[in-house]
């Protein structure tokens, strides 16, 4: 048993990268706001996303690189419009992720601004990057997603069999403000799809350390992670539901006073005895999110950059490190740590280029430079291309109410 969980790995590290301010801030708010009827919303976006998240470990497996050179095979103007999305959206991506990581740091310790904890967890994050100790963070994640995903199940069962009344019908809003947050829930619901191209690398990093990695495998790993976080989002959503809907307590849009009532909502079910456990746990997994997110998109970057310009940048990774520390910390003090209009702006963005990175994994997985026998299948490729198709009506939809 132990020695097949250390096996597992990049499925673990895409649920440490999705657990985040998709599960703790979004799926909780989406609870307390609309109780059970954006359920429909929560499975749709998890099942629309689902393929072009597992194409990045199915090409990684079968070709032992990862999507950029891919995207570099088809067409240089693809990974140069990868590498602008990317820089567009990732400072406001990691901002957002340090500030909820900054607000459960200050509440569990119960001191320190939370610009004091967003600037003390950059560094922290950056120095533990440039010393190459991620790896044991890697292997702590498993514990960390387990455990979180037990005591979440634990928690809901307990109110479930208190609660009464418990009503499942679905909501469709047609107010702006509301079609704007479901919007900005399914952007990074379960995860912004640019993941997939971290996904794939993570899977090359894997095969160098057990290079009798199969892709079944590897489909294996990253099938139960992302079931995982299909749970555990189901689970804050139902927290948020169950605990908050319809009462006159709202979510503070503060990161610190949102952790509080974050990790109450285990309290208040569980006991005292569980506040500093659950603290922990929910400060472990957004660092590990902050840190996960701190690495990709400069790896990416780098990475991105010597295939376009055909050169090999020794301290590349560490100059683009160096930028989106300082950048982050630049937006942070400019927007004065106000959570909930960064997290809208990030997870918005996320979702309006969502599209971009489905056709374009679709069309990867299903080119020359994929090994045949392990392409998708027909039904697969239908399922793929129904997804971009609902991606774009979500994406008309919102646009619609702009207007």
């Amino acid at each position: 048993m132990i020695h097949s969980i250390k096996k597992l790995g990049p499925g673990f590290l895409f649920a440490g990268a999705a657990i985040g301010v998709s599960h703790l801030v979004q799926s909780t708010r989406a609870g307390a706001d609309f109780g059970f009827g954006l359920l429909w919303a929560l499975l749709l976006i998890n099942i629309i996303k689902y393929p072009f998240f597992q194409f990045g470990t199915r090409y990684a497996t079968a070709t032992g690189e990862s999507m950029l050179e891919g995207y570099r095979k088809m067409g240089k103007p693809i990974l140069i419009t990868y590498f602008i999305l990317t820089f567009a959206t990732m400072f406001t991506i990691q901002t957002a992720v340090t500030i909820v990581t900054a607000g459960i740091a200050a509440s569990i310790f119960g001191w320190g601004a939370t610009t004091f904890w967003t600037t003390i967890i950059i560094v922290i994050c950056f120095l533990i990057l440039i010393l190459g100790k991620y790896k044991f963070l890697d292997e702590l994640m498993k514990i960390i997603v387990i455990c979180l995903t037990i005591s979440t199940i634990i928690v809901v069962s307990i109110i479930l069999n208190e609660a009464s009344d418990i009503s499942l019908q679905q909501v469709l809003p047609t107010d702006a403000i509301s079609i704007g947050f479901i919007i900005a829930f399914m952007g990074w619901m379960p995860a912004p799809l640019d993941i997939s191209i971290w996904q794939s690398i993570w899977t090359v990093e894997k095969q160098k350390i057990q290079q009798d990695l199969r892709p079944k495998q590897a489909l294996f790993d990253f099938n139960l992670g992302y079931i995982m976080t299909c749970i555990l989002a189901i689970g804050f959503l139902s927290l948020g539901a169950l605990v908050m809907f319809e009462t006159n307590e709202n979510f503070s849009l503060k990161a610190g006073e949102f952790a509080n009532q974050l990790i109450n909502l285990y309290v208040l079910s569980l006991g005292d005895w569980t506040q500093i456990i659950i603290g922990v746990a929910a400060l472990t997994t957004m660092f590990s999110t902050t840190l996960t997110t701190l690495d990709g998109s400069p790896r990416v970057m780098h990475k991105t950059s010597e295939i376009l310009n055909n050169k090999t940048y020794r301290h590349g990774y560490l100059i683009w490190l160096l930028v989106l520390a300082l950048g982050t910390l630049f937006i942070f003090i400019f927007l004065l740590s106000e959570m909930g209009t960064l997290i809208q702006i990030a997870t918005i963005l996320s979702f309006i280029t969502a599209p971009f990175y489905a056709i374009f994994n679709l069309k990867l997985i299903t080119s020359k430079w994929m090994p045949a026998p392990y392409r998708p299948s027909k039904a697969m490729r239908v399922y793929a291309g129904t997804s971009i198709c609902l991606l774009f009506t979500l994406s008309v939809w919102y646009i619609s109410t702009l207007v």
